[in-house]
């Protein structure tokens, strides 16, 4: 630390990238500060984000479905109740709280001072920390800009948290309503869509892309839009939203005029079209920084933004915008401004989509390989072939793993239905490691578990592998020629392999 300077490292906001640079800043000797705006330290992946509405969607799922299987039969449906709003936010609140109280306590074990207030730039070194108790100005050898998002708010309207809202208000609806439309068929809509679906309420998602989640596997999101539509759950894909009103009639409703001329009308809007950067009231300019149209920062390998000691990380650094990776970011950043020596981030993190069911990959998807012309085979797993999706009660599940044809290196893994964002954790380790189909055919699982699909999906890979081998003699991994290794369940007693349906 210079002498001119109070701090080591000042970090603005405490979610997941400003906790994880100021604990690993300070676990190095430095002398670090945490700004947060917020009423409550951990910023807004405790307050109005990540933690709030998986626990909203955990609230969900034990309200309808007791046990909380991800899908119910005709019976339970029939039998279930329409809980309280107040009973769900309850669980969100206890929730927030005890992650709350989580978060000071790490950082205070590890002398991590803790500021609460607004912060502006005044100079490169120094900031001013706003409150309503007082105003101050600290400084440091190194700032870190770890700020996150907010929502996008609908053109021409601002939200009033009751009709028209965006994410951020959805924990505060007194009533649940009988009516949504979610405008945005992005992670955070469809979440929401599926979550409210599941509650009774009759959604309808609005997205002028042509399809929702564009980015995951196409046969994994077409499940996730049958089982969203047995939920009643109406898609309105290739329409926009043209405007907005606010009608009063037995109650106060929003009327939506899209493109296409159609009308909607519903209880509640909920606008999830995005998020920015929340950097405008920062007063970048005086750091020597700009921020770009989605207010967001560019970084280098390092995250170091333009300016020679200050850094920026998490969800106001762009993609990925998740929490594991904004942590790991924050993680880093710390070690590069202080001369560490670490090792990047790795390439294959998951991705988790918290919906009903929940959606998890990691690698390669379908059309991924295709577009870059990878030679590549497809092992697929339903949740009703395993035992364990049977004691679920999930038999909609889908499981699956792409391996590259001639070598059999492990390329990707797409999964929905119940633990999917925990399963796909097995894929990754092995699709860091380099690892393969040789791997999951010699490898036993626990019984009954859903890792299972992992067995199933490579011994389904294997038996189209040797079948193409035996049809036009092309090279195929060593682990399928080996035959002996994979006599069941799906090749007969004579090694010959045994088609199935899928």
């Amino acid at each position: 630390m210079s002498r001119q300077n109070a701090y080591d490292l000042i970090c603005i906001g405490s979610g997941p990238a400003g906790q994880s640079a100021a604990i690993q800043a300070a676990k190095l000797g430095k002398k670090v500060a945490v700004v947060e705006k917020r009423q409550c330290f951990g910023g807004v992946c405790i307050e109005t984000g990540t933690i709030p509405s998986k626990t909203f969607r955990e609230a969900v799922r034990r309200a309808n479905f007791g046990s909380g299987l991800e899908m119910m039969d005709s019976a339970s449906y029939a039998s279930r109740t329409r809980p309280l709003m107040s009973q769900l936010i309850g669980h969100v609140d206890r929730a927030i709280q005890r992650e709350v109280g989580l978060v000071h306590d790490v950082l205070a074990r590890n002398d991590v001072e803790l500021v609460q207030g607004s912060a502006s730039f005044t100079t490169p070194h120094a900031l001013l920390v706003e409150s309503l108790e007082r105003h101050r100005t600290l400084t440091a050898d190194h700032i870190l800009i770890a700020v996150g998002t907010r929502p996008s708010e609908p053109h021409g309207m601002v939200p009033d948290g009751h009709t028209v809202i965006t994410s951020d208000f959805v924990m505060g609806l007194h009533d649940l309503p009988r009516t949504m439309v979610v405008v945005g068929a992005g992670v955070i809509g469809i979440e929401y869509a599926s979550m409210f679906a599941a509650l009774g309420v009759q959604v309808t998602v609005i997205d002028q892309r042509p399809r929702p989640l564009e980015f995951l596997d196409y046969e994994i999101v077409d499940e996730l839009i049958h089982q969203m539509r047995k939920s009643d759950v109406t898609f309105r894909c290739g329409d926009a939203v043209e405007h907005i009103d606010i009608v009063e009639t037995s109650k106060r409703q929003g009327l939506l005029r899209l493109a296409s001329s159609k009308h909607l009308v519903a209880d509640v809007i909920l606008f999830c079209a995005g998020r920015v950067g929340a950097t405008e009231s920062l007063n970048l300019r005086a750091a020597g920084l700009q921020a770009d149209m989605r207010g967001r920062l560019q970084v280098g390998d390092t995250y170091l933004t333009a300016v020679d000691h200050i850094y920026a990380a998490g969800d106001v650094i762009g993609y990925p915008a998740l929490a594991a990776t904004s942590s790991e970011q924050g993680r880093l950043a710390a070690c590069h401004m202080f001369g560490i020596p670490a090792d990047p981030m790795g390439e294959h993190f998951p991705i988790g989509i918290y919906a009903i069911p929940e959606i998890s990959m990691v690698g390669a998807t379908e059309e991924e390989l295709t577009r870059d012309k990878i030679p590549y085979e497809t092992g697929m797993a339903r949740y009703k072939e395993i035992a364990r999706g049977t004691i679920l009660g999930d038999d909609s599940g889908l499981f699956k793993m792409l391996f590259h044809r001639e070598d059999g290196r492990l390329l990707g893994c797409h999964c929905i239905g119940s633990g999917a964002t925990e399963l796909i954790h097995v894929g990754q380790a092995v699709l860091g490691l380099g690892g393969g189909l040789e791997y999951f055919l010699k490898t036993v699982f626990n019984y009954p578990t859903l890792a299972e699909c992992y067995k199933v999906a490579a011994h389904n890979a294997a038996n189209k592998l040797a079948l193409l081998r035996h049809a036009t003699g092309a090279v195929i991994p060593k682990a399928v020629t080996e035959s002996g290794e994979i006599m069941r369940p799906d090749f007969m007693a004579d090694g010959s392999p045994m088609l199935r349906e899928d």
